[in-house]
């Protein structure tokens, strides 16, 4: 009964707020929460640096994301969102700050992702994140300088 309550409050906002429900639900290492912000499809796809491979199908994302999060939480915050969104769709470009403790102490990383959500009749759901990391030297600032000409 849980998780449907939790889907219902996630799902029933934008993709702003499903993709904060997300981030909150990896820090918590909260598996269910982070679900319930994905599509219930088997045409679902996540790619995550560490691991490389493309993972396809919402069974397939859980069994990884509960062996990603078996340890405890990770601690990435989302930054610099890009955002391009439709009637039925929206896509956010996203930096992670992922905060990794070191033998030496702990380091920031920058991770590029890319959140794609779709309406469904059930709400918004997340439906492929694919997350890359930065190059050394990279944060994330670079914009395409357009000039600013009314039409």
């Amino acid at each position: 009964m849980k998780r449907a309550s939790t889907r219902a409050a996630v799902l029933a906002g934008s993709p702003d707020e499903v993709e904060a429900a997300f981030y909150e639900a990896l820090q918590a290492a909260d598996v269910d929460r982070l679900m319930a912000c994905w599509a219930d499809e088997e045409e679902v796809v996540c790619v995550h640096p560490g691991g490389g491979a493309r993972v396809v199908g919402v069974h397939a994302i859980r069994a990884m994301f509960m062996t990603m999060l078996e340890r405890g939480g990770l601690n990435v915050k989302p930054g610099e969102v890009v955002r391009l969104t439709g009637l039925t769709s929206a896509v956010h470009s996203v930096i992670e700050h992922v905060v990794v403790n070191l033998p030496d102490g702990p380091r920031e990383a920058l991770v590029h992702a890319t959140n794609v959500f779709q309406k469904l009749p059930q709400g918004w759901r997340l439906v492929a994140h694919h997350a890359s990391a930065a190059t050394p030297g990279d944060n994330g600032a670079q914009r395409e300088q357009r000039a600013h000409v009314l039409h």
